[in-house]
């Protein structure tokens, strides 16, 4: 009954997204597997491939084993955050796409090199990455549901558990750094700040004229959330920047449009669309003012004659980190703070894949306590600006010690523990859904078990 089942589900798919041919050599794209009521395509593999080349990631392992079982079992995951409801901040998808964007375009070089090598325009890209970090949170917040709050572990389990691991099988600890910046930011001429101010009043009157806000976004914002007509979603106070949240909370009527409001991502402007008790739902344009190839010329400058002075002792870098225009860092000597979800994450310690592009290349020529030359890369916000880096310190791969290595270790054990629940959770899920796997994709060694439900062994025959 359940196989009669499985085949009506894989027929609905095949109908439903016009992939049923009569012929093989006139399929357009290909079903590869099904989760579930969930369809994979042949495209969506290479789309994956591609991304992942794109940012720059190695992969492990034959790619067309690998990613098919990954988006296999995000689905899984998608459909238990369907079950539990799970809402998606939509402010933070936005900025996700904007960190997204950043990062690919400074992987390629251009975003004309972007377009060129995924073979989409810049829109067609933001609106895959928006549904891929949707997606993305998603999935977290149930995988976080699933493990409940990290365990307190004891400095004897620690102990314990790398006591009795065979010294072939204790962790390596790779290579990590700590870097310190010091960033500065071209001066935008006045010119160009009056003519984004111009563009959004002229925006401003054209809605007041009958025009719609969210296609006036979809066409001209410059931030993450314009494929969504400028929509944030509702949030709260805390979602945004003050200047953004003090503007938008101000407002009271949906058919007006805000004033300008400037923040560290630019200029904006802001229509409300619906209020619910403390949340808020807007849409808003957001334009940055250009800065002129000679601007970045004198920063440049700048920062080298600052580089100089620091080389020759007339001050230290530490000292000259009072210049820095990265308010993160300034007050802490420059020092960077890890930000990515790893076992760094909240210490001054990087993995090379863990420092923004450029920082990594510039750290990358470095000697501990050297200065690098200045360097153009994009922050958080989307803007350019010009730095120099000092290698603070580099720990060179090791394999682990319980001396030098605590934090890590316990951290390799939690990270055990939350595995071993996910497994357990995972392959009683895969058993639960039907699946099928075309039969030219079936020759892997998949992590998980079960996937054709005679096979209890992980490796498909």
């Amino acid at each position: 009954m359940v196989k009669q089942a499985g085949k009506f589900i894989l027929l609905a798919i095949l109908l439903s997204s016009g992939l049923l041919c009569k012929a093989q050599d006139n399929i357009i794209d290909q079903i590869i597997w099904v989760v579930g009521d969930e369809a994979i395509l042949k495209s969506d593999v290479e789309k994956a491939r591609q991304m992942m080349l794109s940012r720059g990631e190695r992969i492990e392992g034959d790619p067309y084993c690998l990613i098919p079982e990954q988006l296999a079992v995000q689905k899984l995951f998608l459909d238990q955050a369907k079950i539990d409801s799970i809402d998606v901040p939509t402010a933070e998808v936005s900025r996700g796409v904007t960190r997204q964007e950043n990062m690919v375009i400074a992987n390629l070089g251009s975003k004309e090199k972007v377009e060129e090598y995924l073979q989409a325009s810049m829109s067609q890209l933001r609106e895959e990455w928006r549904e891929e970090i949707r997606n993305g949170y998603l999935v977290s917040e149930v995988k976080k549901k699933l493990v409940g709050k990290k365990s307190s572990l004891t400095p004897s389990e620690v102990r314990r558990y790398y006591a009795q691991l065979p010294q072939d099988s204790l962790p390596y600890i790779p290579t990590t750094v700590e870097v310190q910046i010091i960033t500065n930011e071209p001066i935008v001429p006045l010119a160009e700040i009056d003519k984004v101010k111009e563009r959004l009043r002229d925006f401003t009157n054209r809605v007041n004229a009958g025009e719609s806000f969210s296609t006036l976004a979809i066409m001209y914002s410059e931030d993450g959330s314009a494929q969504n007509g400028g929509e944030t979603g509702f949030s709260g106070r805390a979602s945004w920047v003050t200047e953004f949240s003090n503007m938008a909370f101000s407002l009271n009527d949906p058919k007006k449009v805000s004033n300008i409001v400037e923040t560290e991502y630019g200029f904006h402007i802001i229509q409300l669309i619906e209020r619910r008790g403390d949340l808020i739902n807007v849409r808003h344009i957001l334009l940055r003012p250009k800065v002129p190839e000679a601007e970045f010329e004198k920063a440049i400058a700048k920062m080298d004659s600052i580089t100089k002075d620091i080389k020759q002792n007339k001050f230290t870098f530490e000292d000259a980190t009072v210049l820095s225009f990265d308010k993160d860092t300034r007050k802490n000597n420059g020092l960077m703070v890890n930000r990515k979800e790893s076992t760094n994450y909240g210490t001054p310690r990087f993995l090379k894949e863990e420092l923004p592009p450029a920082v990594a290349i510039a750290v990358d020529k470095l000697k501990v306590g050297e200065v690098s030359a200045p360097f153009r890369m994009k922050t958080d916000n989307g803007k350019e600006v010009v730095a120099i880096v000092k290698l603070r310190s580099r720990t060179e791969g090791h394999v682990a010690n319980v001396s030098d290595d605590y934090q890590a270790l316990k951290e390799i054990v939690e990270s055990h523990k939350q595995e071993e629940i996910l497994r357990k959770w995972l392959q009683t899920k895969i058993k639960d859904t039907y699946v099928f796997i075309d039969e030219n994709w079936r020759n892997c060694d998949f992590q998980y078990s079960g996937w054709l439900k005679d096979d209890t062994a992980g490796k498909v025959r």
